[in-house]
């Protein structure tokens, strides 16, 4: 797998300037798990720049990307146990 690859995430939601990147992840066995990060764009001068820092307006937004991250990484569990079970 190149370094490129690796790199790219598996999903990403966003509502306005915030977003939710969810990476998937490979332990040593070969299975897959996913974790979530959440930022934020913003615009210096004319140079789009992303924070983790969120203002109190933003946090709605971040709840509700959460839920929607949580929802598809479970939707992708669901997915491996069924092909899994037709196997």
């Amino acid at each position: 797998m190149t370094e490129q690859k690796k790199n790219k995430p598996a999903q990403t939601f966003r509502m306005g300037a915030v977003k939710a990147t969810v990476w998937a992840n490979t332990t040593d066995d070969g299975k897959t798990f996913y974790s979530v990060t959440f930022s934020r764009g913003y615009k210096k001068g004319d140079e789009w720049k992303d924070t983790d820092s969120f203002g109190r307006d933003d946090l709605p937004k971040v709840e509700k990307l959460a839920g929607q991250a949580y929802a598809w990484i479970f939707e992708q569990s669901a997915k491996k146990a069924t092909d899994e079970g037709e196997e």
